[in-house]
C-alpha cells in the first residue's frame, strides 16, 4: 500500500470520546455504527456540556501521515483543472464539511482552519502524480478556509476507485493549539457498500468496472472508518452530504512535515497491500 493511505491521527469511539474530553455521564452525539446515532450540523455558537453534535471525534497522535500535493488552490469547486479548464467528470457531490473544538465545556466552531480535500477521479486517477501521468494537472484539489461556523463547502465528483483500496476522500485539516503550536488531523472520508454500488452503474464510473475492494476487506477502513462514513443525499444537481468533526486542541502531538513517498506526491498505489 502506497504511503498517501495511511492516515494521521485516529477518531475516538463514544466512550473514549467521553473520557477524553472528562464528559462522564454526559451525552455526545457522534456517527458510527459503533456509537450514538448520525448528527445533524453543528451550532454557530458554544454548546453546553454533554450537547457536542459531530459525526466524529479526532485525536491525534504521532504517526506517518499521507502524501498530499499542497497545490495552493483555495477554491470552493475543486473539479476544473487550472491547467486547460476541463471539468472533472462524474456525479456532483456537494461535500458540506465542519470542525469544531470539543472540550469539557462544550463545543466551538474553529474559524480560519484550513481544510484540504483531495481524491482520485472516476477512474481512479489521481492528478499531479509522475507515476499517474498527471503531472501538472490539479483536478480534485483544493483548501478552503473555515467561516465562523466554523464551516466549509467543497463541490466535487464522488470518487472511482483503484487497485487495493475502498472508496474514499482525504480530509487534512490544519489549525493552531491551545499551546500556540500547529494542529494537524488528516483522515479519510467513506461510503456505504450500497451507496458505491448504486453510483458505480452509472457512467463515467461503469467502465472501470466492480472495485477489487470492499470497506471490509480494507485495512485503512478497519481503523475507524466506520464512523468516517458519508451519507450522501440525493439533490437535483447530484448529491449533497455534510460531516462534522470534533478536535480535541489540547492534544497537539502530531506526526512530522509531510514528505514525498515513493509514488509521489499524492499518488495512488503500488501493489496492493498483502
Amino acid at each position: 500500500m502506497h504511503s498517501d493511505d495511511e492516515p494521521v491521527g485516529r477518531v475516538l469511539g463514544r466512550r473514549q470520546a467521553l473520557a477524553l474530553l472528562g464528559l462522564a455521564g454526559a451525552t455526545l452525539t457522534v456517527a458510527g455504527p459503533a456509537v450514538a446515532s448520525a448528527a445533524t450540523p453543528a451550532s454557530t455558537t458554544s454548546s453546553p456540556p454533554g450537547d457536542c453534535t459531530v459525526d466524529c471525534v479526532a485525536k491525534p497522535e504521532q504517526t506517518e501521515g499521507p502524501y498530499f500535493v499542497d497545490e495552493g488552490l483555495n477554491r470552493s469547486d475543486i473539479r476544473p483543472d487550472p491547467s486547460d479548464g476541463s471539468i472533472a467528470k462524474g456525479a456532483v457531490l456537494a461535500l458540506n464539511l465542519g470542525v469544531l473544538q470539543i472540550n469539557s465545556r462544550g463545543c466551538t466552531p474553529i474559524r480560519g482552519a484550513i481544510v484540504d480535500v483531495w481524491h482520485c477521479d472516476a477512474l481512479g486517477v489521481y492528478s499531479d502524480v509522475a507515476a499517474e501521468g498527471t503531472v501538472g494537472k490539479k483536478f480534485l484539489r483544493g483548501y478552503q478556509e473555515t467561516d465562523r461556523a466554523g464551516k466549509v463547502r467543497f463541490v466535487t465528483v464522488l470518487p472511482g476507485w483503484y487497485r487495493g483500496r475502498t472508496i474514499h476522500i482525504h480530509i487534512k485539516v490544519q489549525t493552531t493549539g491551545t499551546d500556540g503550536n500547529p494542529y494537524e488531523f488528516t483522515s479519510q472520508l467513506y461510503f456505504t457498500e450500497e451507496f458505491k454500488a448504486a453510483y458505480l452503474t452509472g457512467d463515467p464510473y461503469a467502465s472501470k468496472g466492480t472495485p477489487d475492494t470492499t470497506n471490509a476487506a480494507d485495512g485503512i477502513f478497519a481503523g475507524g472508518g466506520d464512523q468516517m462514513l458519508l451519507r450522501p443525499r440525493r439533490v437535483r444537481q447530484g448529491y449533497t452530504a455534510d460531516f462534522t468533526i470534533g478536535l480535541d486542541l489540547s492534544d497537539t502531538e502530531v506526526g512530522d512535515d509531510d514528505a514525498p513517498g515513493p509514488g509521489g506526491p499524492g499518488g495512488p498505489p503500488g501493489p496492493p497491500p498483502a
